[in-house]
């Protein structure tokens, strides 16, 4: 059987590469017929016209990508295209202008050419803002297809992390349980039932099994018992088992909202991301 080209298994670049040429191509060839039409021209003259009066805006293609690129489709990125149009639009039109003037070997005063790049600015409005509009849906597409890999990768590590525990708490060397104040008496956890830890002054309040219990220890050096149990820190005063993450959502700001076996949200902050990622092995 031969081989089905899949567009899902192209790269990016490769798949957006091919829409800009499809776009430059169809836009050129649309053009050309009207102008073999009104001047008279065989194809390739006429295809060759169109290409020339729409190549600014190949380079206004490319400025739109590198911002997207470099800022994301965030409100600043947007705010800065839309700014951008006041200089972009009547530049593009006015190059286009001098484009058509020299391929009819006209001799227009300047008046005629401002004139004629003025007809001109309501197809340029249009091919800006369709060009903005066509980045800012490529760059989401992007961020969210990047996020879904990231969450595969970080399921699928996620499970070892309680493959990794639950062989270690069978192991004959297991981690002894922690000694939780509950109430007025205490407890025996062990690592692998605590759900999350957080900071209260010297104290930790432990979570696990719908309970929690205070701990008379720092949570820094908490973390440091735990970190090989499988805990990382999420914010500065969370700890998490990454074992007891059933799902892992991205939020707007890059952070992380994860729902543990119990039902619990936290939020793992941007600041802490890569070190989550390090404890997985993603980094």
């Amino acid at each position: 059987m031969r081989p089905r080209l899949r567009l899902k298994a192209l790269p990016f670049p490769a798949l957006m590469a091919g829409l800009a040429l499809y776009s430059y191509g169809a836009t050129a060839v649309s053009a050309a017929w009207f102008l073999r039409r009104d001047f008279g021209l065989d194809v390739t003259e006429s295809i060759g016209w169109a290409a020339l009066l729409f190549s600014p805006w190949v380079a206004v293609g490319v400025m739109v990508w590198a911002i997207l690129s470099l800022l994301g489709d965030r409100a600043k990125s947007m705010g800065i295209l839309a700014i951008l149009i006041v200089p972009i639009v009547p530049l593009a039109a006015l190059i286009s202008t001098g484009i058509d003037q020299a391929m009819r070997h006209a001799d227009w005063s300047w008046g005629e050419i401002a004139a004629r790049a003025i007809d001109r600015l309501p197809v340029a409005i249009l091919l800006y803002t369709a060009l903005a509009a066509a980045g800012l849906a490529a760059a989401w597409w992007r961020r969210t297809d990047l996020q879904r890999r990231e969450m595969e990768a970080l399921r699928a590590a996620l499970d070892a992390v309680r493959t990794e525990q639950a062989i270690a708490a069978r192991a004959p060397d297991a981690p002894t349980p922690l000694i939780v104040s509950v109430g007025r008496g205490r407890a025996p956890v062990l690592p692998a039932e605590i759900e999350w830890v957080s900071s209260a002054g010297n104290y930790a309040v432990v979570h696990w099994r719908d309970q929690e219990g205070l701990l008379r220890e720092p949570l820094q050096q908490l973390e440091a018992r735990l970190a090989p149990a499988g805990f990382a820190r999420v914010h500065r005063s969370t700890l998490i088992n990454l074992a007891h993450v059933a799902e892992l959502r991205p939020l707007a700001d890059g952070a992380w909202r994860a729902t543990l076996d119990s039902g619990a949200e936290l939020v793992i902050s941007r600041s802490y991301r890569d070190a989550v990622l390090r404890r997985l092995g993603r980094s």
